[in-house]
């Protein structure tokens, strides 16, 4: 890779910034739904699998970050330089996984319980708002981290409000300290019921599937490192204002200690981002849909049975319900409210990052695709997943056809514990020997390529079943 200097890095300690797409595409569902449901019926002690789950995810960001920044590069560059099958492993799993609008027909669905207005029409207005916002940015990185930075706002600031209001201090006692009761695993867990639910809760606590990778294309995108040297993607209507991007990313001389001391400040200041903004935020949305499950079961019986039944929509309800019943109906509202922000973040963060991660693999890989600009590129795979997902919120379920649930959930599992695999090889293959990963990281990563693909296929081989 050509050299060039290493910008100085900014101040660690700060605001949200390419944090703020992985706590949009992390805080969903999972955080929730699937880890109250485990500690209604498990007890607040199988809490503990939730902190290992996200402070691995904090980690895997860390090595993730390492790439990006030293080259400017995503991590699908890097997959390539190791070999090109695993990015197009990568390219493939994307399209199948994630052009389903499952989130955000969970939120639509909460939002019509507000507002009256079926699930299937706001679904598709804003489909078509996503992506005129999108393509009227100038640059849609910027757009982006301030929309996304005001509504994680109101999330984390409105469910600690009303978990603060609705429930009592034992319920936030027994879910902090349940963090703490390592090793604690009931037999009842090990059933075929019940152990792929919690292999995939802890999967999914944080970011799931390709996520992580994405968060390299914002990086470079933020400017983090050698990606101040990469060209930003605009905007459709923008698209000719864009510089031209290079072939290849470029590396800072490690032999030279200014920039190694710059090259620390950039990863003291992406650890600030993974330890108290990621892992923090996380880990505080997590405890407070806790609190409001606990509380929501022990005002209406009706709630626990719905969530361990597995039927999620109804249990949401319910919970709603419980909580009009406990206070006043705008509490109810407000908590479905909620639900219908997680889905509008999870929507924005992830047909972005989909656009994003796709173009920069065609643009690099696809022969003849240097031709157009990558905000073209972008354009045309955002707007194919918007007219897909109008499609399917239409005519189609929204999560995908039923017959193929457990095979989109064993890709997006696979991909977790292939990314693991990536990142040792990258890290320690392509980047120069003083900027390589100590060796408590790399035995942490690979734990975590034990981990997700070891649980995937055992709870293939031994119950028949992925991970749900």
């Amino acid at each position: 890779m050509p050299i060039r200097k290493l910008p100085e890095a900014p101040p660690s300690i700060h605001l949200l910034g390419p944090t703020v797409f992985l706590v949009a595409l992390g805080v969903g569902m999972g955080e929730s739904y699937m880890w109250p449901r485990l500690v209604l019926i498990f007890g607040p002690e199988i809490r503990w699998l939730f902190l290992i789950g996200v402070t691995l995810q904090a980690i895997v960001m860390l090595e993730m970050a390492r790439y990006a920044m030293a080259t400017g590069e995503s991590i699908f560059s890097g997959a390539a330089r190791v070999a090109k099958p695993l990015m197009w492993f990568f390219f493939v799993t994307a399209i199948l996984v994630y052009i389903w609008p499952g989130h955000l027909s969970a939120g639509a669905a909460a939002l019509e319980q507000i507002t009256g207005v079926p699930w299937q029409i706001s679904g598709c207005i804003g489909l078509v708002l996503v992506g005129v916002l999108f393509t009227m940015a100038k640059v849609i990185y910027n757009l982006l981290e301030n929309v996304l930075s005001i509504l994680i706002g109101l999330l984390v600031v409105g469910t600690a409000v009303v978990a603060a209001m609705v429930g009592n201090l034992q319920d936030l006692t027994s879910t902090l300290t349940g963090m703490l009761h390592f090793g604690y695993f009931p037999e009842q867990a090990l059933s075929a019921q019940w152990f792929p639910v919690v292999v995939g809760a802890i999967a999914f606590a944080g970011p799931s599937g390709m996520q992580q990778m994405w968060y390299t294309l914002h990086l470079r995108d933020r400017g983090a490192g050698m990606g101040a040297h990469i060209p930003r993607i605009r905007g459709l209507r923008h698209a000719d204002e864009e510089e031209t991007m290079p072939s290849r990313g470029f590396m800072f001389d490690t032999d030279d200690p200014d920039e190694l001391a710059k090259w620390k400040g950039w990863r003291r200041w992406v650890t600030f981002d993974a330890l108290l903004l990621f892992w923090g935020i996380t880990m505080l949305v997590t405890i407070s849909f806790t609190v409001l499950a606990q509380s929501a079961a022990r005002q209406n019986p009706n709630v626990a049975t719905l969530i361990e039944s597995g039927e999620r929509d109804a249990a949401l309800n319910a919970m709603a319900d419980s909580f009009s019943a406990a206070g006043s109906p705008m509490l109810g509202s407000i908590f479905l409210g909620f639900i219908a922000l997680i889905g509008l973040n999870a929507t924005l963060g992830l047909f972005d990052s989909f656009s994003r991660g796709q173009a920069d693999m065609t643009y690099h890989f696809v022969k003849g695709a240097r031709r157009f600009k990558i905000s073209q590129l972008y354009a045309v795979f955002l707007w194919g997943i918007i007219i897909f997902g109008i499609l399917i919120l239409l005519f189609g379920p929204a999560d995908g056809p039923s017959s193929i649930l457990d095979t989109l959930a064993f890709l997006s599992t696979f991909a977790m514990g292939a990314y693991c695999v990536v990142l040792l090889l990258v890290n320690n293959r392509m980047l120069p020997k003083p900027i390589r990963p100590r060796w408590w990281s790399n035995l942490i990563i690979g734990f975590g390529a034990f981990f997700y693909l070891g649980m995937l296929f055992y709870s293939l081989v031994e119950f028949g079943v992925v991970v749900s």
